[in-house]
């Protein structure tokens, strides 16, 4: 396992500190009718902001069982934790035309499902269905900190049009092969036709037309730990919680993480869970990078500085990390990628350093798998990818992508 550990700010002893002052201030005070009263300065807001988890389960043609199974496994974390001035709204597609939207308590270690609404039709493609979903959520539960797992396929930041014009030219292509056909199921985001399909482009403008701005959001589909992804999304939430090859269909190990993920996320116990689960799984398979949000604009940065510089020479392409079965392929590594197109070594490793920053938490088994191709080896690994040096027709509207033109 290779990871990346951020540096841990000590706000709690900070703040137990400073009521450690005001104690010893307050008992050391003379009781001197000649001298003014001491000023005692305001107590310190000790009550927990209200937080809600939003679990986010749009159609996905093929993925319901294991959704339930998420959906369950984080039940069993909430039993064995408690809520704490939490709530968690689950939405769920229970069909492709039937949806429901309910809440988990916890009373005594058991927790129950309440109905808050049901969904015919639910459009969850577009900036106005997916804004009046939020909405709802928001008006059931009502929060000062808002966070999102979103769990279904995923293709990156690659647009719903891209997906579909690839399956109409290329009639073989078979998005993510079934265990029935002799693979194991992996997911992405959305369904496995356009219809169901969502771009990053429409949940960013949903988030903003319902005024969320998410802790984090958990991605538990395929592919979505990629720069371009993070970077369209870096100012509706402030984190990213992602793969950047496919996972398995059974996805994040919410009994093992689903604690970490309320209350403060515990974003190291995240990626350390995930990686003890997925090392000793049946497909012994994961990937997981965790991105900060607030440091994307710094590594563009200094990507677009590279990118002045340097060109990248298609004759290394090959010798890249890749991070997907596709061919050709259309995720690369991006810490390799900018190995190979950069030779300064100081600009080097000023990029090496934003980039760690930027994803603090990177942890990898040795192999990924795809449903494409099988067992990949990873030899490089940042946790995060990009598709600029791609040559796949999907790939052919990265430069229309918000990194690509804030990089060039």
């Amino acid at each position: 396992m290779k990871q990346y550990s951020a540096v841990t700010f000590l706000c709690r002893f900070t703040f137990a500190l400073i009521v450690a002052v005001g104690a010893i201030s307050l008992s050391s005070c003379h009781d001197d009718s000649d001298e003014p009263e001491p000023v005692v300065p305001d107590e310190p807001d000790t009550v927990s902001r209200q937080k809600t988890l939003f679990m986010y389960y749009p159609w996905s043609t093929n993925l319901t069982d294991a959704f339930k199974t998420n959906i369950e496994d984080m039940e069993e974390a909430i039993s064995s934790r408690g809520l704490d001035n939490e709530r968690v709204v689950v939405f769920i597609s229970t069909s492709s035309s039937e949806a429901e939207m309910f809440e988990i308590t916890c009373k005594d270690g058991k927790c129950t499902r309440t109905e808050l609404k049901t969904y015919e039709n639910p459009s969850f493609t577009t900036v106005a269905g997916l804004t009046g979903i939020f909405n709802d959520m928001k008006s059931f539960a009502p929060a000062d900190v808002y966070s999102m797992i979103i769990g279904c396929h995923g293709m990156g930041w690659v647009p719903v049009e891209s997906q579909s014009k690839a399956m109409r030219l290329s009639p073989a292509f078979v998005p993510h092969y079934n265990a029935d056909n002799g693979y194991a199921m992996t997911r992405y985001f959305g369904g496995t036709t356009s219809n169901y399909q969502t771009d990053i482009s429409t949940l960013a403008d949903a988030l903003n037309a319902a005024g969320l701005d998410m802790e984090f959001i958990l991605f538990d589909d395929c592919y979505m730990s990629s720069v371009e992804v993070a970077y369209d999304l870096r100012h509706v939430t402030d984190h990213i919680i992602a793969c950047p090859t496919e996972i398995m269909a059974y996805g994040m190990p919410y009994a093992m993480i689903g604690s970490s993920l309320l209350g403060e996320p515990d974003y190291q116990s995240i990626a350390q869970g995930f990686y003890d689960f997925y090392s000793s799984y049946v497909y012994p398979y994961g990937t997981l990078g965790i991105t900060d949000c607030s440091q994307i604009d710094a590594l563009a940065e200094i990507m677009k500085e590279i990118n002045s510089r340097y060109k990248f020479d298609a004759s290394q392409l090959d010798g890249l990390q890749r991070m997907d079965g596709y061919t050709p392929v259309l995720f690369f590594d991006l810490g390799d990628y900018v190995e190979h197109l950069c030779p300064d070594e100081a600009l080097l490793a000023e990029f090496k350093a934003r980039l760690a920053r930027a994803v603090p938490y990177a942890v990898h088994t040795e192999q990924y798998y795809s449903a494409y191709c099988g067992v990949v080896d990873i030899h490089v690994y940042s946790g995060i990818t990009t598709s600029e040096p791609s040559e796949n027709s999907m790939a052919a509207d990265v430069k229309n992508t918000n990194w690509y033109k804030a990089t060039h």
